[in-house]
């Protein structure tokens, strides 16, 4: 396991899979370890995936500063990462809560980078959250699948301010097919998240909305923004907000896929992302 050194110190880790140009993953949660990625659906066997654990999760040490678990305090880490590769420019993927951090890292540091790869990336470092709307229209769409009608009740309760249901009961609501691959992933959420840091990550002060998107608009790098059709956190329309944010960006929708489309749909996730690496669109 190849470790680097973030600039305060702190000790990191990454892990590799698969063949060809290299490509930094940046892992969703927030703070949850990389593990969960897997191979992206196939994507490792086109270009070799370079998955940091951030700061605090799985092989990465804590920070003697927990206040450098928020989101912009962890941009140069991915940029000591890219330095460690030694890499001129670095292709980034993200996933949810890592698109934040991919954000701030191309408005930081848009030399550095050669592609961006957004999936399900809600805009948080925008100043656009999931609302409990979005998350409940999206759940909607599910109405026909033979869990519905005991876990939306739950769910709306949850989102609503009632107690916190069986994760079990409403965790369909994150995936476009609720199978036992999907049910693997959901079980092992809480040994991989680090909760002191999840809740540090979007702490006050993390996000400047105006000025990133001052920033981004001088991101010249190509973009891919990947939405799920019944994803809730974010929904595509609400996903289409970071792609209006980048002037080179392409917008894509995964037909039936939720949180996690590498899951729902390996073929074509990863034909669609290896068409964007390849610059084939």
């Amino acid at each position: 396991m190849p470790t680097f050194t973030a600039p305060d110190g702190t000790e990191l880790a990454y892990h590799v899979r698969g063949v060809g140009e290299p490509l930094v993953v940046l892992p969703g949660g927030p703070m949850r370890a990389s593990a969960y990625l897997g191979d992206l659906g196939g994507v490792a066997a086109h270009r070799r995936l370079v998955l940091l654990d951030l700061r605090g999760t799985g092989d990465s040490a804590a920070p003697a500063d927990p206040a450098t678990y928020r989101c912009d305090r962890q941009v140069d880490d991915v940029e000591a990462l890219r330095a460690f590769l030694g890499q001129e420019r670095i292709d980034v993927l993200a996933h949810s809560a890592g698109g934040s951090l991919a954000l701030l890292y191309a408005a930081r540091y848009p030399r550095r980078v050669s592609r961006l790869a957004l999936i399900t990336a809600t805009p948080w470092a925008l100043g656009r959250p999931a609302t409990v709307e979005d998350r409940l229209t999206a759940a909607r769409l599910r109405e026909d699948e033979p869990w519905f009608a005991a876990a939306f009740p739950a769910f709306e309760s949850w989102l609503t301010g009632g107690s916190d249901p069986d994760w079990s009961a409403v965790a369909a609501f994150f995936h476009g097919r609720w199978d036992d691959t999907a049910r693997a992933l959901e079980a092992a959420t809480d040994e991989q998240t680090n909760a002191e840091a999840e809740e540090r990550f979007f702490g006050a002060g993390a996000f400047d909305p105006p000025a990133l998107r001052t920033a981004l608009a001088a991101v010249t790098a190509p973009a891919l923004v990947l939405a799920g059709e019944v994803d809730g956190g974010p929904r595509p329309e609400l996903a289409r907000v970071v792609a209006d944010a980048l002037p080179n960006a392409e917008f894509a929708v995964q037909p039936g896929a939720g949180h996690y489309p590498w899951l729902d749909d390996p073929r074509w996730f990863t034909r669609r992302v290896r068409a964007f690496l390849d610059g084939r669109g």
